[in-house]
């Protein structure tokens, strides 16, 4: 069995391969070759935790796991991401363990690559200004994602606590990008693709305040209850997800189908645009919405390029069980 650690991943994953891997595997989803299990998601009672397993096999790239783990709010201040995670790979020929990763660098540039596929396939090819709503850990490793999807010229970021949004705009300074910190409504106003990265329960983003031709990727924290945007931005607009099931029950559409504004049949996943089944976006007024509610094979998928770089370079750890 291989060990993988966080300080390994770091090593042998870059943004490059998550965007593969996790293209690939939606891709597999649309064309019914991978499937996720069913989702187990529990507060614990204790930390204000949330705690819970995804799992799924990949018969395309013969990948079968689970991945562990949840979120701890009070990490923060404990020098710790919110978000806590393992993956655990087996052996699809003999359920055998095969390896144990580290999952928190994983999850953050999984769901990273998740926006960016949806910005590379669904976004104005002229889209020139990136609006971030949200900038905690998570906003940077989308803010870097997303700025290698277009030819960005402005950065613009809202956020609840307005004394984190330095950060993020040191990030956009980084990769050439001037940084703004504007109101939500003055957000909507001037991005062409905008990436919510919250844990809300409100709408962050009204329908009245988005301009047409815009892309939309909403990637916070998914349970019953989370919203982001506004029901009526939902149903004015063209909507695609990594999964269905999710995307009604946990995820951002949840309020509006729950409202009759839209039906299930109203979302399409991304991986029938990578392959090329749907045409994606039709025209350049159209607004496009992405529901990346993070499934389990998303994480799998790069547990398993990074456990196999890791051997590859000699930096996973082997031992017998």
């Amino acid at each position: 069995m291989l060990i993988v650690s966080e300080d390994t991943c770091k090593k042998v994953i870059g943004r490059a391969d998550a965007f593969t891997a996790v293209e690939s595997v939606f891709a597999a989803m649309a064309s019914a070759d991978a499937y996720n299990f069913p989702v187990i998601r529990e507060a614990i009672g204790h930390a204000d935790a949330l705690y819970g397993f995804k799992s799924g096999f990949d018969k395309a790239g013969l990948t079968l796991g689970v991945k562990a783990g949840g979120y701890w709010p009070g990490n923060m201040k404990k020098g710790l991401t919110n978000h806590q995670s393992t993956v655990f790979l087996f052996d699809p020929d003999t359920g055998q363990l095969s390896a144990l990763v580290g999952g928190n660098y994983l999850t953050a540039v999984r769901t990273a690559a998740s926006s960016a596929i949806s910005i590379a396939h669904l976004a104005r090819k002229d889209a020139k200004v990136l609006g971030m709503v949200g900038a905690g850990h998570q906003a940077g490793f989308q803010l870097r994602a997303a700025a290698e999807q277009r030819n960005f010229e402005k950065v613009v970021a809202w956020n609840y606590h307005p004394d984190m949004l330095p950060a993020l705009g040191k990030i956009a300074e980084e990769i050439g990008l001037p940084f703004e910190a504007v109101d939500r409504e003055e957000l909507g106003a001037q991005a062409d693709v905008i990436i919510s990265i919250t844990s809300a329960h409100e709408p962050l983003m009204m329908k009245d305040w988005v301009k047409p031709g815009t892309h939309l990727a909403c990637m916070g924290t998914d349970t019953q209850g989370k919203q982001e945007m506004d029901p009526a931005l939902i149903a004015s607009a063209t909507l695609f997800t990594d999964e269905i099931a999710q995307s009604i029950s946990l995820g951002e559409t949840q309020h509006a189908i729950t409202a009759g504004l839209i039906t299930k049949d109203d979302i399409t996943p991304i991986g029938a645009v990578i392959n090329k089944d749907h045409p994606g976006r039709t025209s350049d007024e159209e607004i496009t919405l992405f529901d990346g509610t993070g499934v389990g094979l998303q994480d799998l998928a790069v547990a398993s390029v990074a456990a196999k770089l890791a051997q590859e370079k000699g930096e996973a750890q082997q031992v017998e069980l």
